[in-house]
């Protein structure tokens, strides 16, 4: 239902001979009030005030991690973005955490531009929400969740692939994408495996109208978490990953350590969620703050091969999307609202 390619092909063509990327008509982008169509995506104990806002200074969408945030704690992280800019910006709520109801109200209170939810049923906050003039994205790991928060009132969604880092699902985001693209009339946002140019072209390809980004953002220069979690991200190899706690219906992906192989070696064993459990506790923690190479949960998506160096937040931005418009301008693919038009195969001939 989706329009298949949403930049405007003259803009586009425009842009990158100009050496910039308009993406004036892109849907995302008009929705949100920014200029590139991206998300920082909201990860726990990383994702602060200071970070968000560098992402919107940079024409994107920085995202505060609500993790397991008291309200408080979210409500002083809210301010000090609005002290760092006067960009749109976002509040990740987690809805499995103890304290979502709070969180789901303090944003309502403070108005918070764009709320963004992950691991639970986001509808019976979206009359509180959208009251307060929230936009109200969901992440969604199916078509199904997908048309039930459309029907709901939801303004766009993220599909994130299970190339992502930290808590993913199952279907890949070359799946996702296209599926929920097809079924929906509201903007759709992919995540997972996206790092650079490539990623977000591929990314409208499919079907969607933006992208969200994490790994990618661990690796900036205005990224909270320790050095060594940030050359863990630089150095990873592309079979640097490794998912554990299937076992406990909770799959996470990190780089691997002497953790996640222990974490493996326990569900071989048969262990217990709780056992399981005490193991994961505070590992974020000491990953993102101490830098704990052996104890530290060091999450990360797939796309950790494709970074290669710590940058600030503009030039990561401004790279993925000036390789983007070249790659698409490049292959032929005018984005003409019901598809690719390659010049090369017009009136039905190859």
């Amino acid at each position: 239902m989706n329009p298949v390619h949403p930049l405007r092909p003259d803009a586009l063509s425009q842009g990158v001979r100009q050496g910039v990327c308009d993406f004036a008509d892109n849907r995302v982008a008009r929705l949100l009030g920014i200029r590139y169509p991206i998300l920082q995506g909201g990860m726990a104990w990383v994702a602060d005030a200071r970070l968000a806002a560098a992402v919107s200074n940079a024409g994107g969408l920085g995202i505060l991690a609500g993790g397991s945030m008291t309200a408080d704690l979210a409500r002083d992280q809210v301010q000090r973005v609005r002290d760092l800019t006067d960009r749109p910006f976002g509040l990740n709520i987690m809805l499995m955490s103890p304290h979502a109801a709070d969180l789901a109200r303090m944003a309502a209170e403070e108005r918070v531009p764009v709320v963004t939810t992950g691991a639970g049923q986001p509808g019976k906050y979206f009359p509180a929400w959208k009251a307060a003039g929230i936009i109200v994205i969901p992440v969604v790991p199916s078509v199904a969740l997908a048309r039930r928060v459309e029907q709901q009132g939801a303004d766009a969604v993220i599909v994130e692939g299970t190339e992502a880092g930290g808590h993913i699902g199952d279907l890949t985001t070359l799946v996702l994408t296209p599926a929920v693209s097809d079924a929906l009339s509201i903007p759709v946002i992919a995540a997972g495996g996206i790092a650079d140019g490539r990623g977000v072209a591929a990314a409208f390809l499919l079907g969607a109208e933006g992208v969200q980004v994490g790994t990618r953002f661990l690796a900036s220069e205005e990224c909270p978490i320790h050095e060594n979690y940030k050359r863990l991200v630089v150095k990873a190899r592309d079979t640097g990953t490794v998912v554990t706690g299937r076992s406990t219906g909770h799959p996470v992906r990190s780089l691997k350590n002497r953790l996640t192989r222990r974490f493996l070696d326990l569900e071989r064993e048969g262990v217990g969620f709780e056992a399981l459990e005490t193991l994961a506790v505070g590992s974020l923690r000491r990953a993102v703050q101490d830098g704990d190479l052996e104890n530290g949960s060091f999450m990360a998506g797939q796309s950790a091969v494709l970074v290669k160096a710590v940058e600030p937040c503009r030039t990561i931005i401004e790279s993925m999307f000036r390789d983007a418009a070249r790659i698409l301008d490049r292959s032929g693919a005018y984005l003409l609202g019901g598809g690719c038009r390659f010049p090369d195969m017009e009136g039905g001939r190859p």
